[in-house]
């Protein structure tokens, strides 16, 4: 499902609501989560599962073109841990 998807099926389970008000609010949620996580923070949605974010320590990677070693910095990566309903749900 791509976030257009999301959007018409959310637009379509509420006929209140009109289209780009819907855009607003898919907007809104995802903006905060990645707000969030910047700040360095966690986003734990009960029953779908929590969004951190990891470190990852600088290494020594290879081009894959060229075969060349380059450096690569310590960076923050985004994880997702599936809650445990979701889980369950995945496995019947």
């Amino acid at each position: 499902m791509i976030r257009s998807e999301l959007v018409q099926a959310l637009a379509q389970e509420n006929p209140g609501l009109s289209q780009r008000d819907v855009e607003a609010i898919v907007a809104t949620f995802f903006d905060e989560i990645v707000r969030r996580l910047a700040e360095n923070g966690r986003v734990e949605l009960r029953g779908f599962g929590a969004f951190s974010t990891r470190e990852r320590d600088a290494r020594i990677g290879r081009n894959p073109r060229t075969g060349e070693t380059v450096d690569v910095d310590a960076k923050r990566v985004p994880f997702f841990k599936p809650g445990k309903e979701m889980r369950q749900r995945l496995n019947v």
